[in-house]
């Protein structure tokens, strides 16, 4: 199953032999040249892996992976040129799942690519959802609409997930930031606003992009 990884890693020769490799086997890969954002930039991408370098400009990797871990479950595979016990005990102290050194075996870091994303993931049942003439497979994480369908993100499925099951009536963004995170404490209530409207984008593909409504101050309403 393709998956969308993220790679955090500021030496571009690396970043496109990461690419090359996580694409021949089918992957959607996400890069990002901003490093003072790059912890709002993972969260609002919703990648489903992370590949972080520790050498990184303006925060270094143990502190972007000590913030991911407030708000996300990601899975984080750290890539670097640090090598000694003390920086991978650090990186998994702070969350991360695997430490992999440079110069690395292509083949051992899809091998720990592939286990981590089973792992966290594995085969989802198909589980199919309708309202009206839209439907959602949670499975596939694709919405259809009138015969036309569009491929979601993990936020974006459960968000529209949450608004099917309670069509008819209004969500707050309090119940579907629980419904993402299973806690709005430490999410920024832009984020979620993000995510919306990047839902509305995908809906609006599929010539469904009527069909959520907001309601100020209160929240959203299918």
């Amino acid at each position: 199953m393709a998956h969308r990884i993220l790679i955090i890693e500021d030496d571009r020769m690396i970043q496109q032999e990461l690419r090359t490799l996580l694409e021949s086997y089918h992957h959607t890969v996400i890069t990002t040249d901003d490093f003072i954002d790059v912890v709002d930039f993972v969260i609002g991408e919703d990648p489903d892996l992370v590949l972080l370098d520790l050498n990184l400009p303006f925060y270094d990797g143990y502190h972007v992976c000590r913030e991911l871990r407030k708000h996300s479950r990601v899975p984080i595979i750290v890539v670097t040129s640090k090598d000694s016990e003390m920086d991978e005990l650090m990186s998994m102290n702070l969350g991360a799942d695997y430490f992999v050194t440079k110069p690395y075996n292509t083949s051992i870091l899809m091998a720990k690519i592939t286990v981590l994303l089973d792992r966290t993931y594995g085969q989802v049942p198909t589980r199919i959802i309708r309202q009206g003439e839209l439907s959602l497979d949670l499975g596939l994480s694709m919405a259809c609409f009138r015969n036309k369908t569009t491929e979601l993100t993990k936020n974006e499925s459960r968000i529209l997930q949450t608004l099917m099951e309670n069509a008819g009536r209004i969500t707050s963004r309090e119940e579907i930031m629980d419904a993402l995170w299973q806690t709005d404490s430490f999410v920024d209530d832009n984020t979620l606003t993000v995510n919306v409207n990047r839902l509305r984008k995908k809906l609006a593909l599929i010539d469904a992009q009527d069909l959520i409504k907001t309601r100020r101050a209160r929240g959203y309403l299918l």
